[in-house]
């Protein structure tokens, strides 16, 4: 009798998920596994037995993925749409012409590389601006949320079509130069912009609040600064060969992972500033010290000290550009400073936004310990150790090692609250030094994305 009782809930839960797919579910499946196809049918001369098995296991993935949060599924096909639009407008007699870029109305200006990430970083400063008017606005406005809600979507469409586009564009240039774009600096920059961005957008649409786009923005433009300044100094932009160490089949899973953990943790540090402020703003007003604003002055400290930080570490050049941004950086801490208590009361419930935090440490963990698995497995292919005490592989571990205590504090002993928000701050600074810091002012078998 169990064994019938269980056989028959099994089969209502099957018919249950079977029941909630619509027939763009299935229309969206269908159109992934064409393109699986199309893909394999016409590049599997080029790829190895490892490729393949990847390839074969991301049409399942992506189905998942637009099942398990539908929004997915149209940024997927726009996505598809665009970048096969501009592949096909590259074509000349059946051959790619990158010429063609300055050519094609819509390459030059919306769908080359290039352009698709610039209108990327443009859309991205816009949500932030909607962002925040939605949240300082005298009198709270929803349109201004959801302008800076579908301007945030638009970033990322973009961010995808420049990724795509410019793994066609790299094969184009020759068959020793094309690769999957999350190999230097530039490349994985963008990478982390849109990824953020889009376990962001996750976030809001399972908690009903756009309120955190006004924070978790701030650290994607920061990001989307950096990369500007980055292309129009070192004019990263540019399409490079692999050094022979990137060669690897392993970098298409290694880095996607590693940048999932970067993202989330960056954003669960930005929910971890908003719970801050929020908790502040809500004390009475004999134990508001100015001691209690030690987020925001910590803020100030990164984002205004940062054009110091390039400057000692060896980075030279666009010193009116890190001027500018110095002065932005300042307005926007001295704003949030004398509005924290408006911003504080259109903010979520402490509960939620602890919530978002932890769910954010907990999926970027995940991820962070499978890409610190594969990239083991990767130097021992590369360099014949799985593990070598390199400064990048140290400090990655010490990233690891950071928000495995904050899981177990959390999980084992209840960790909640302040305390939790401020070591998720403390835990982004870790993973920043591990993310920039190292390439910086360490070297090492890593060297190869120094600044």
């Amino acid at each position: 009798m169990t064994t019938i009782t269980r056989s028959a809930d099994t089969l209502v839960l099957h018919e249950s998920f079977l029941a909630r797919r619509n027939g763009f579910d299935w229309l969206f499946a269908v159109l992934v596994v064409a393109g699986g196809v199309f893909a394999f049918s016409r590049y599997h001369a080029a790829m190895d037995i490892y490729e393949k098995c990847i390839l074969a296991g991301t049409v399942p993935s992506l189905i998942w993925l637009g099942w398990f949060w539908r929004p997915l599924r149209a940024l997927m096909l726009v996505v598809a749409g665009l970048a096969l639009l501009a592949i096909v407008s590259y074509q000349v007699d059946g051959r790619g012409d990158l010429a063609r870029a300055d050519q094609v109305f819509w390459l030059k200006y919306f769908l080359s590389s290039q352009s698709a990430i610039l209108w990327m970083s443009m859309l991205f400063f816009i949500s932030t601006v909607f962002y925040w008017g939605g949240m300082v606005a005298r009198n709270p406005s929803a349109a201004l949320d959801l302008i800076g809600s579908r301007v945030a979507w638009a970033a990322v469409t973009m961010a995808l079509v420049g990724t795509m586009v410019r793994w066609y564009e790299s094969h184009q240039l020759g068959p020793d130069i094309g690769h999957i774009p999350v190999s230097n600096l530039y490349e994985v920059f963008v990478l982390f912009c849109w990824l953020t961005a889009t376990f962001y957008l996750y976030f809001e649409d399972q908690y009903r609040t756009r309120a955190l786009g006004a924070f978790v923005m701030l650290v994607i433009s920061a990001a989307v600064g950096f990369l500007l300044w980055y292309t129009v100094v070192r004019e990263a932009h540019e399409i490079q060969p692999l050094v022979p160490a990137l060669k690897s089949w392993w970098m298409k899973l290694h880095v996607p992972a590693n940048f999932v953990g970067y993202g989330t943790f960056a954003l669960s540090a930005m929910v971890a500033f908003a719970y801050l402020i929020k908790q502040q703003a809500g004390l009475p007003p004999e134990k508001q010290r100015w001691w209690r604003l030690a987020p925001l002055w910590a803020l100030g400290v990164v984002l205004c000290f940062e054009p110091i930080v390039f400057r000692q570490g060896g980075v030279d050049g666009g010193s009116s550009y890190w001027a500018i941004y110095f002065g932005v950086s300042a307005l926007i801490v001295a704003g949030i400073l004398f509005g924290r208590r408006r911003i504080a009361g259109r903010l979520p419930a402490l509960e939620v936004l602890d919530d978002v935090m932890y769910k954010a440490i907990a999926v970027g963990f995940a991820f962070f310990t499978i890409a610190t698995v594969l990239g083991a497995l990767w130097a021992a292919e590369a360099w014949g150790g799985y593990w070598s005490w390199d400064p990048k592989e140290t400090w990655a571990l010490i990233v690891w090692l950071n928000y495995a205590a904050w899981l177990h504090m959390r999980l084992m002993k209840g960790l909640r609250g302040t305390v939790a928000a401020w070591w998720a701050l403390v835990g982004l600074a870790i993973t920043t030094f591990a993310f920039l810091g190292v390439n910086m002012f360490l070297s090492g078998l890593h060297s190869y994305g120094t600044l």
